[in-house]
């Protein structure tokens, strides 16, 4: 499909071999890593660090690895048409980021509250919680990072 995809960044964070996985607020039972648009003009690294602190607060970070090839996956027909998006999908590049800080950093409660509650899940796992249109990005996210972090 040739439409419109929004330049976005998908974030790993691990400690001692488990990945931060969020629930949206707006869609119970719904998990995924933190992610958000690249600004124009933004770093990679940069995006990352600074969705991770609005959607977690979290800053207490080492980025170890990158997937930078765009990562692609389409919306289904009823978010395209939903009136929220102007995109059909996302092109995401990935950052893998090792959590150094505590875990009372984590607070979910920002500015403009995405998630209600996290879980540190093995990667593997983690991946086979995603929706079904994001699962297979989240699949290769999960091959490319395992050997980082382990588990």
């Amino acid at each position: 499909m040739n439409g419109i995809y929004r330049k976005c960044v998908g974030i790993v964070v691990y400690k001692e071999n488990k990945v931060l996985l969020c629930e949206r607020r707006d869609l119970p039972g719904a998990w995924q890593f933190p992610q958000g648009g690249i600004e124009a003009g933004e770093e990679l690294i940069e995006a990352a660090r600074r969705e991770l602190r609005e959607e977690t607060s979290i800053v207490s970070v080492e980025p170890i690895q990158t997937i930078a090839t765009p990562l692609r996956y389409t919306f289904p027909p009823e978010i395209q048409k939903g009136g929220k998006w102007k995109y059909d999908g996302q092109d995401m590049q990935w950052v893998l980021f090792r959590f150094t800080g505590k875990e009372n950093e984590i607070n979910l409660q920002t500015e403009e509250p995405e998630f209600d509650r996290y879980a540190w899940e093995d990667i593997d796992e983690a991946a086979q919680k995603i929706v079904e249109f994001k699962k297979n990005v989240y699949l290769e996210v999960a091959k490319k990072f395992r050997p980082v972090i382990g588990g």
